[in-house]
């Protein structure tokens, strides 16, 4: 018999189903056995009487461990006393698919506390809560509407290489591998050949891809590799043009979100969904800085000069929600120190770069930035960095034959989704975390 899923069970009362899922309980009465049975939609009671002809199926349910895989069948009543969606299936056959282990190794409905790297450790058990179940129907509904935004406003998908043969980001946080006798590494992000492609004259692009940083960091923000957001558009005046594209593009997305899972983020994870006001607010580094200082904030003194660190980040999100009644708030103008070569720097303050960062509740979740287009000034300023020419003359040939204005950004999509749903880490949020000492599964 073809398949029914549980949140479909309400719509056959009356009617011979079969169910297929995982044992969530079992519980032997003297007169009556009940299973709770749950598939990726949801929950519904099993009922078998305890009699004669019901001998075997009886044996079946005593022998149950919770989180077998069984399939059922049987017919659907409807009972205003079952709180699971007042209805309850009465068994005719049970079948166990596969019969899990009497004792699970982490608890994976949350009544005993278990830390993270144990639930790490046993993932896949994890992922059957439907509290995660959720976050990846989110996640699943974050990227349609990212791609329907820009699709709708002309852009195409790229994919670019993983393995290159210079690094995008500076050389430092390069995973290196041996490429049949030359050393490659692993993308750090595709900026390159999003720029490339804007040398190509295909105007606006993105991609939604992997990426990779040796970062030695154990912070709930911070992966070795990860999803990285990405998109890039030609023929912009400045800056301003990414930020005031960026915000319609997160108002789209966040609004389908809210019409599509708002209810359930809100009683699952106890947050709600807000459409943001636009134009987001914006303070220059300038502006953040005093905020900050006034707010008798001093910085760890790792800290770059000229940039924020993460307490200074949650420190300016609590003043855009006091000062502007807003969850996001953008930094511009950074300084060249804490931004790569290839950013446009202002004309008017060339120590200062037309880039950007949005925050979002309590950490940055975007970077972006006017990139420099003319030849000369690119090579000036990698020469100034420090950046060998040689190493990256493929990326400046780009250049030499006509590029036009463009800039874009990029994130992690695990930020945005641990802000999205008021989750402490990403390592919540993501189907398998990789980490300094996190390698397997």
């Amino acid at each position: 018999m073809e398949r029914t899923l549980i949140r479909d069970a309400k719509e056959k009362i009356g009617e011979v189903i079969t169910l297929k899922g995982f044992v969530q309980t079992v519980r032997n009465q003297k007169a009556v056995q009940f299973i709770i049975l749950r598939d990726h939609t949801g929950l519904i009671q099993i009922v078998a009487e305890r009699s004669e002809a019901n001998s075997t199926v009886n044996e079946s349910i005593s022998q149950l461990t919770r989180e077998s895989a069984i399939e059922v069948t049987g017919i659907v009543i409807s009972n205003p006393k079952v709180k699971l969606g007042q209805l309850e299936l009465q068994l005719k056959t049970l079948s166990i698919v596969s019969m899990s282990d009497a004792t699970l190794p982490v608890d994976i409905f949350g009544k005993t506390a278990t830390d993270i790297d144990k639930r790490s450790d046993w993932r896949f058990l994890d992922l059957r809560q439907p509290e995660n179940q959720l976050i990846f129907r989110v996640q699943t509904t974050v990227e349609m509407a990212m791609r329907e935004f820009w699709i709708s406003n002309g852009f195409v998908e790229i994919h670019t290489p993983k393995i290159m043969g210079s690094p995008s980001e500076g050389g430092a946080e390069l995973f290196t591998l041996d490429y049949f006798g030359q050393t490659a590494s692993l993308a750090q992000s595709p900026q390159f050949y999003k720029q490339m492609a804007m040398a190509a004259g295909m105007d606006r692009v993105f991609e939604i891809a992997p990426a990779f940083r040796a970062d030695l960091s154990f912070t709930p923000r911070h992966s070795t590799e990860f999803t990285s957001v990405d998109m890039e558009m030609a023929w912009i005046e400045s800056h301003y043009d990414i930020m005031e594209f960026e915000e319609a593009w997160l108002c789209h997305v966040l609004k389908t979100v809210m019409q599509r899972h708002g209810k359930e983020i809100a009683e699952t994870f106890g947050t709600e969904v807000v459409i943001p006001s636009q134009p987001f607010p914006k303070l220059t580094m300038d502006e953040a800085q005093k905020i900050l200082k006034d707010k008798g904030y001093i910085p760890p003194v790792e800290t770059k000069k000229g940039d924020i660190d993460p307490q200074g980040e949650r420190l300016l999100c609590e003043y855009a929600k006091e000062e502007f009644g807003h969850e996001f708030i953008f930094i511009t103008d950074y300084p060249i120190e804490v931004r790569p070569f290839y950013h446009m720097r202002k004309e008017n303050e060339p120590k200062e770069t037309k880039s950007f960062d949005l925050l979002w509740k309590w950490m940055e979740i975007t970077t972006g930035a006017q990139r420099e287009h003319r030849y000369d000034i690119l090579t000036r300023q990698a020469t100034e960095n420090g950046v060998s020419l040689e190493s990256i003359q493929f990326y400046l040939d780009f250049f030499k034959f006509g590029c036009p204005p463009h800039g874009g950004f990029g994130f992690g999509l695990a930020r945005l989704l641990a802000a999205l749903l008021n989750q402490k880490s990403i390592r919540d949020v993501v189907f398998l975390h990789r980490g300094p000492n996190r390698l397997i599964p």
